[in-house]
């Protein structure tokens, strides 16, 4: 009896393993580590938003309108709990981009603030600052596009006979992507311009 049911064991695991079962676990895994990254990138924006908004302030104080949209877009992409079921949710995934799209405009707006003010074009810290803003919103792009590739190949693993027999049992479902709407939204970068022909610096990688 105890052979009997380790010989249905074994072939239960090679038809698994027939029906996609290792190929549906692996792509999970692939997916999970791009949603990661893409986090991370986000995270890195946020980390430079107040050195950003502070030497701005140095030359332009008065602009308290753009400080404000800035302060209240990167507190309203800050509170949204990221958990792993974050990426699994629909709802939850498209408030996360939304508030990534509002901060990008209003970093957009912060920039623009600059051509107004010689002096804070022309100073040191704030070249190298949108200089790194530059380099991250191009990670973000990057982490984004694969995350998103990630997400359609495991998709359609999942949607795809026999695997899809292996997904219903293994509770697998299909995954939200970044809807194309948003994706335009938080897919533009910061205009990052010096308006004076000088290129801006390349951005450290890190």
């Amino acid at each position: 009896m105890k052979c009997l049911r380790v010989l249905v064991l074994l072939l239960l695991a090679v038809m698994l393993t027939g029906c996609g079962y290792n190929s549906i676990q692996k792509q999970d895994e692939v997916v999970k580590a791009q949603w990661s990254e893409v986090l991370n990138q986000y995270q890195r924006r946020a980390d430079l938003v107040p050195n950003l908004v502070n030497t701005v302030k140095g030359y332009a104080a008065h602009e308290d309108k753009i400080f404000t949209e800035v302060a209240q877009a990167r507190s309203r992409a800050g509170s949204i709990q990221v958990t792993p079921e974050l990426a699994n949710n629909p709802e939850a995934l498209a408030k996360f981009q939304a508030a990534q799209g509002q901060l990008t405009s209003a970093l957009s707006r912060l920039m623009a603030v600059s051509e107004s003010y010689p002096n804070l074009k022309a100073d040191g810290v704030f070249q190298n600052l949108q200089a790194q803003l530059e380099g991250t919103e191009n990670r973000i792009a990057v982490a984004r596009n694969r995350y998103i590739q990630a997400v359609q190949q495991y998709n359609s693993l999942v949607r795809s006979f026999p695997s899809n027999l292996t997904a219903k049992m293994f509770g697998y479902q299909v995954k939200p992507n970044f809807s194309v709407e948003n994706e335009k939204a938080i897919s533009a970068a910061p205009t990052v311009e010096f308006g004076n022909g000088t290129p801006a610096p390349t951005a450290s990688a890190h």
